[in-house]
């Protein structure tokens, strides 16, 4: 750990405590007695009002109604932070509802010198979504729904909801644990246990119209939860082996349940195995567009017939095109 790191999480440290001893801080943090001492000083010259308590048992308090000073961010950690902020443009995230204030607040926090290597930055560096012609332009898409937000939150209390969506026969309720809220396919997917038929199912939260918590009589622990859906987990009915260009492929997009094994410690070649659902279309054409666009630098071991029926149809189609 760097120094101006480990002062910043000692400082952290010491703010969340009353009293602690300079032993404490070396098993804490690992470093020597002279360090940990050294570290303290630095920190006293910070601003940090600390009182040395003298004795067999003494150590050191935070004076009453001290505060954490500012957290100082090293050159290097303001460009990271930047950066990252610039590559979520037009990704749908949640409590991104205003990017050009959050921006100017990051900038605000810099000197002169360090805003203008980040606006460099900006000029200099495309990220996926990013229009090129008019890299400031951030399109309607870039907000998530509305009702995302109102789910993380709730998840943050629990991971029991009772949830209200619409769907081809119109509008039903389930109680479902939720188990992964994640992004694919430029929408956000539920991963959840339907806890009447005791099955998993995915939701796509554009489908939500209500969400709210549920207390079900009878309480499981997530440990358990998986247990019961490790015992009904389908055989897969996709497996490949991959080439490099593949997996190269393979890195740069994927569905979240698609997963690859490397089979030599140089990580040129790899087996891959997933479950279809081939009873749903859309993830049946979801599967066929990203098989083809994995290439030919693959081999089928396992591969359900709608899929290989479907690579068959694409592939006359590919022919017509090219005649």
């Amino acid at each position: 750990m760097k120094k101006v790191e480990r002062i910043n999480t000692i400082m952290r440290y010491i703010n969340n405590r009353s009293h602690f001893t300079i032993t404490e801080i070396m098993q804490e943090f690992n470093i020597s007695r002279s360090t940990a001492i050294r570290d303290i000083r630095e920190i006293e010259a910070l601003g940090m009002p600390l009182v040395a308590e003298v004795g067999r048992d003494g150590g050191y308090s935070v004076m009453h109604n001290s505060i954490l000073p500012a957290v100082r961010f090293t050159d290097n950690e303001v460009k990271a932070l930047f950066i990252a902020f610039m590559a979520t443009r037009n990704a749908q995230l949640p409590y991104l509802k205003s990017r050009q204030s959050l921006a100017e607040k990051l900038l605000g926090l810099i000197s002169k010198n360090q805003q203008d290597d980040l606006l460099l930055l900006d000029e200099i560096l495309l990220f996926e979504g990013t229009n090129p012609h008019n890299p400031d332009l951030l399109e309607l898409s870039d907000l998530p729904h509305p009702i995302l937000e109102k789910l993380i939150q709730h998840l943050l209390i629990d991971s029991y909801l009772w949830i209200t969506l619409e769907e081809g026969d119109g509008i039903n309720s389930y109680p479902v644990f939720l188990l992964h809220l994640y992004r694919e396919r430029s929408l956000w997917w539920m991963e959840v246990l339907d806890l009447q038929e005791e099955k998993k199912r995915m939701f796509s939260v554009d489908q939500l119209t209500q969400v709210e918590l549920y207390s079900p009589k009878k309480r499981m622990s997530r440990k358990k939860i998986l247990e019961l859906l490790g015992k009904q987990e389908e055989a897969y009915n996709l497996i490949l082996e991959l080439g490099p260009r593949a997996i190269a492929q393979y890195k740069k997009y994927h569905p979240l349940k698609a997963f690859i094994s490397y089979t030599n410690p140089y990580q040129t070649t790899a087996m891959l195995k997933m479950v279809v659902q081939v009873n749903e279309p859309e993830e049946l054409a979801e599967t066929i567009h990203w098989l083809l666009f994995l290439g030919e630098d693959l081999k089928f071991r396992k591969v359900p017939k709608e899929v290989l029926e479907g690579l068959h149809k694409r592939g006359k189609e590919m022919e017509k095109l090219n005649f």
